[in-house]
């Protein structure tokens, strides 16, 4: 295993990317911008997400992850000790709620500080979350994350998915974004790469389903590595 630069610690995190596909003009996802003040990839178009919280590894879910998934989010440990699959899913949940107000889940009782989930009478549920990709921050950056994308389907949301009023102010510009539109914005490139694989499944008729393989950019050392979690 390769250890990461100790002037750099690499933190685990999780981002989800929510696709609509009801529109008739063509799929859409979830972005917002982060602040021009921001430590870490200022002024850039993002999907909402953010680091692993300690707190994470403790919530209690409405219904089990997917076993599959559950399987690949434990392969190649970048770390000891690792972060569990359920921290990694929760943490995208959580993240999910705070920066854009969006919850999905099941009537039930919310984990403990989940205000958005506790307001709304839910208890967060994991099965709506398909792990999609992953990338760990080359070095030499102020910030490193080893980051997990999650894929959720916009059906899957609870209540209007047009209202962000519960949002904090983490992300600003907070909409709807086509596909077709959004590479124009100002991206990080690894969002770049992951709009892509989001691409080839939007178009596709079939309910979202986990993919084949998982892309994995592994930068945990100098020289770069890419291979696919099955």
């Amino acid at each position: 295993m390769t250890d990461a630069p100790a002037d750099t610690p690499i933190r685990d995190a999780a981002t989800v990317i929510v696709l609509d596909r009801s529109s008739p003009n063509g799929p859409t996802v979830l972005m917002g911008q982060r602040g021009s003040g921001a430590a870490f990839m200022p002024s850039k178009y993002v999907f909402p997400g953010g680091a692993v919280d300690a707190a994470d590894a403790d919530v209690r879910f409405s219904a089990p992850s997917d076993p599959s998934q559950h399987h690949r989010l434990a392969a190649e440990p970048a770390r000891d000790p690792a972060p569990t699959p359920e921290s990694l899913l929760a943490a995208a949940l959580r993240e999910l709620a705070e920066e854009t107000g969006m919850l999905t889940g099941a009537a039930g009782p919310a984990p403990e500080g989940w205000d958005h989930y506790a307001r709304a009478g839910l208890s967060p549920d994991p099965a709506a979350l398909i792990f999609l990709f992953r990338a760990i921050t080359p070095p030499g950056r102020t910030r490193r994350f080893d980051a997990r994308f999650f894929l959720l389907d916009a059906t899957r949301l609870h209540g209007d998915r047009n209202d962000f009023s519960a949002a904090c102010d983490e992300l600003s510009h907070l909409h709807w974004v086509p596909l077709d539109e959004a590479r124009a914005l100002d991206l990080p490139f690894i969002t770049e790469v992951v709009m892509a694989e989001v691409a080839a499944i939007a178009r596709t008729p079939a309910q979202l389903a986990p993919p084949e393989a998982v892309p994995f950019f592994d930068n945990r050392a100098r020289k770069p590595r890419f291979l696919r979690i099955r």
